[in-house]
């Protein structure tokens, strides 16, 4: 549904395995792998490929939001820290995640 929207969205399936990626799997049968660097994060999921930029938001220093025109990530959600939630902002769907 999201790659229909957005172009050259072709999900690279060695991202989704990569060891120095972190796993998330999520409600809704959404999986993904997120990289990040340079105040980026990579997402890699089996809706598609985005890449998104750090913006001001979360309630403490661990949670950090990372968004483009398309998707809004949030990270370190959660007692533990492991939980995500993705935003599709185009459609809207809102998915909850968990790091494995």
């Amino acid at each position: 549904m999201l790659c229909a929207l957005s172009a050259g969205c072709a999900t690279d399936p060695n991202l989704l395995t990569a060891p120095e990626a972190n796993r998330y799997q999520c409600e809704n049968d959404v999986a993904f792998t997120v990289k990040f660097a340079n105040d980026s994060a990579v997402v890699n999921s089996n809706r598609g490929y985005e890449v998104l930029y750090r913006t001001a938001g979360g309630l403490t220093p661990s949670q950090t939001v990372y968004s483009n025109p398309r998707m809004r990530a949030e990270f370190g959600l959660g007692a533990t820290g492991r939980e995500a939630i993705l935003r599709y902002l185009l459609q809207p769907v809102v998915v909850r995640c968990v790091q494995v």
